[in-house]
């Protein structure tokens, strides 16, 4: 009970740390470093472990501790990836609501104030235009957000529009124009690198059907992993490579879709 109370622990401690930093679209600010909340709730917990079991049990405590850390840092991952994909889906619908609006003949903070109905995220952008304020940098800081990196093209846009007098409307249609392109660039590429992220999740957990074979058998595999110091290092290293090699792969599919952006 005290080895499970402590893993909730550490869990509740993960959750209240990386619930802010999950919000799907907070103000464009420096992000919160993980990283720190995750190392302080790890060695809170560790230090509770250390203080209430010993031996064999300690250390299975850590690897159960250490295994619970990595899948909620996967389960964020994956969360932030989600949500910067919606911001590039909502991204493009803008533009291409914007183009829309100005070439009907509305002025701009009029069109603009259509468009926060569609993200709210945009209304630091409305406020500047109503105040006259500087638009491209406030668009900028917007583009800041994860996914919404195409707001710099529309910031490009509008200021090569106010330095040569051109219509607007123009500008940001070729803007809407290639960043649906790229939209579907990416939901190719992301097609494509779902069959591998898929086997790297399947390798994942052939270790277990592997352990419950070896126990159908007549085999005792959890006793050695559970009960035995050499048992614990390997269940130890093995947990470590998988959530390895499910980090790593997550990593590439996060650097292509980025080259992609």
């Amino acid at each position: 009970m005290t080895l499970l109370a402590a893993l909730a622990g550490a869990v509740a401690a993960w959750l209240s740390a990386g619930s802010r930093a999950g919000l799907p679209d907070r103000p464009a600010r420096a992000p919160a470093a993980p990283g720190r909340s995750v190392a302080g709730a790890l060695a809170v917990v560790a230090v509770l472990l250390a203080v209430t079991v010993d031996g064999i049990r300690l250390f299975l405590g850590l690897v159960l501790l250490a295994t619970v850390a990595a899948a909620l840092e996967l389960t964020r991952r994956a969360r932030l990836a989600r949500a910067a994909d919606q911001r590039r889906a909502q991204v493009v619908e803008v533009c291409e609501a914007l183009v829309g609006e100005l070439r009907s003949g509305q002025p701009f903070v009029a069109a603009l104030a259509h468009c926060c109905g569609l993200w709210p995220s945009l209304m630091p952008v409305l406020a500047a235009a109503r105040l006259d304020a500087d638009v491209p940098a406030a668009l900028r800081r917007v583009a800041r957000l994860p996914g919404a990196e195409g707001l710099t093209d529309v910031a490009a846009a509008w200021q090569v529009s106010h330095a040569s007098g051109s219509g607007l409307a123009g500008a940001l249609g070729q803007v809407a124009v290639t960043a649906r392109a790229r939209q579907g660039t990416q939901s190719l590429v992301r097609g494509e690198l779902a069959s591998a992220q898929a086997t790297a999740r399947l390798v994942a957990v052939l270790p277990l059907a592997s352990l419950g074979m070896s126990a159908g058998v007549g085999g005792d595999p959890w006793h050695f992993l559970l009960a035995t110091v050499p048992g614990l290092v390997c269940l130890a290293a093995g947990i470590a490579c998988g959530f390895a090699g499910l980090l790593w792969i997550d990593r590439i599919a996060t650097s292509v879709l980025k080259v992609g952006a």
